[in-house]
């Protein structure tokens, strides 16, 4: 009898074939889904400044997910790049991630975690998890501006 290979996050290799691919399909949805003008997603470019930290989420060699965690400034950090595989959905990985960034977040002693997201109705599972975790609704922050297809969530510390 054999056991499943565990699940584990890691930081995540951004030249893996793998990551690339899962970076692609996360960019695909949000141009198909929003204005391009309104996508904020970042690419391999982006997630690479050292003002990033990127994980991925596995189980064996199979690549399930990832989330990214940008500082803003030393008592800020902004969620990006939340993304699981669509064959992986359902098993609550979104919220391994996001448990892992928050902690990452409180280890940094961050104030405050920000995020932006989408308006329409494809990123309702997703704002509906942040709410969960005690994200709220609030305006832009950082360099974004008002835009209806956006919603700005914040998570104070505490």
């Amino acid at each position: 009898m054999s056991t499943a290979p565990a699940l584990e996050i890691r930081p995540g290799d951004l030249a893996d074939a793998r990551v690339i691919r899962l970076l692609e399909d996360h960019l695909a949805d949000m141009f198909a889904t929003s204005p391009a003008e309104s996508v904020h997603a970042l690419d391999v470019a982006g997630l690479s400044e050292p003002a990033v930290s990127f994980w991925t989420i596995g189980e064996g060699d199979d690549l399930l997910g990832c989330v990214a965690l940008k500082e803003l400034d030393p008592a800020h950090g902004e969620l990006k790049s939340m993304r699981t595989d669509a064959a992986a959905r359902g098993r609550g990985l979104g919220a391994r991630l996001l448990e892992h960034v928050l902690a990452e977040a409180d280890r940094r002693g961050y104030a405050r975690v920000s995020l932006e997201t989408g308006s329409e109705e494809f990123f309702r599972p997703a704002r509906t998890l942040y709410a969960k975790y005690g994200f709220v609704e609030t305006g832009p922050f950082a360099d974004y501006v008002l835009d209806p297809n956006s919603v700005f969530m914040t998570r104070q510390r505490g």
